[in-house]
């Protein structure tokens, strides 16, 4: 376990960590699905609370990502879009294991995925990137409303309604 010591910690600034020298540590990626339909303060919430555990364990957020909101390849948990969140960050596979374990806690999280993406880094050597806020996909309707296909009223056909086809006017009666 690498040796942090947290300095002067502010409530709204992350806390600045300083490494042992010779401290090396894994670079990992995790993704993870947030419920389209949450709110900003709460989707904040979330994103602090996961960068929390990561410094908590001594760990680095290097960077947050917020991809925004996107169709996903498949429904998951019944909903077809998500907000897709990108954490970059600096541990050890015991912090894996506890972010994941939070993850699975949130009821707002519908999926996530780590990924490891280097390995032997020096912690203090490793700049912290600014967070990133991309717009996300255009919300598309499923398909179009039924009045953009003719823009008249819609009215149910009876048998009574259908001409006789052509073939059916010119047959005589069987005898």
């Amino acid at each position: 376990m690498s040796e942090a010591t947290p300095a002067a910690a502010s409530p709204t600034a992350a806390p600045v960590l300083t490494f042992a020298p010779g401290v090396r540590l894994r670079e990992y990626e995790t993704i993870f699905l947030v419920r389209p339909d949450l709110a900003q303060d709460l989707l904040e919430k979330v994103v602090e609370r996961m960068r929390g555990v990561v410094h908590r364990d001594g760990g680095k957020v290097i960077k947050v990502v917020n991809m925004g909101k996107k169709k996903t390849a498949f429904e998951v948990k019944k909903h077809p879009r998500a907000i897709f969140i990108q954490f970059h960050y600096l541990g050890d596979s015991k912090q894996v294991a506890e972010f994941e374990r939070n993850l699975r806690m949130t009821d707002d999280v519908l999926k996530y995925q780590s990924v490891k993406l280097a390995e032997n880094i020096d912690p203090s050597a490793r700049a912290v990137e600014a967070d990133v806020t991309l717009p996300g996909d255009p919300e598309v309707p499923d398909r179009p409303a039924r009045e953009e296909f003719g823009g008249g009223e819609f009215r149910e056909r009876s048998f009574e309604d259908r001409a006789p086809a052509a073939d059916e006017a010119d047959v005589p009666e069987a005898e």
